[in-house]
């Protein structure tokens, strides 16, 4: 019977593009979502002290970026602006540590910037753009 380390390490080529995959949908969702509610999202950010004017800068990250993530394509650049923006996003939008929903975004963000981190130094893996023609 294999272990879960045997499993893993046999289908790591696998794992790395899945790893991708989830990391990154949740932002090109939420880019496509920020689209679909551009007026209402626009005007939260700047009741919470930022311009409504960087949302397109905003979309553009989650959802190119995501894509780039997802596909393998300049991962560790990608991977540095998501990591960067988990955080920023995280310290301005859920800092209010009074309220426990905020509290769990807040640590989601920085989880999430985590991730990014290992895409930063182990690089998008052997089934990606970065790495076609390689192996």
């Amino acid at each position: 019977m294999k272990t879960i380390n045997q499993l893993i390490i046999n289908n790591s080529n696998y794992v790395a593009p899945a790893g991708r995959v989830l990391i990154a949908f949740m932002f090109v969702m939420s880019g496509l979502n920020k689209i679909n509610n551009y007026g209402n999202t626009a005007g939260w950010m700047d009741a919470m002290g930022v311009p409504g004017s960087l949302l397109p800068i905003v979309i553009v990250l989650e959802v190119l970026g995501g894509a780039a993530i997802m596909i393998g394509w300049q991962t560790r650049i990608a991977a540095i602006l998501f990591a960067a923006f988990s955080v920023m996003s995280a310290a301005i939008f859920h800092a209010d540590f009074s309220d426990q929903n905020q509290m769990i975004h807040f640590m989601k963000n920085v989880s999430i910037a985590g991730g990014f981190l290992f895409l930063i130094v182990h690089g998008a893996g052997t089934y990606s753009m970065d790495n076609r023609g390689k192996g």
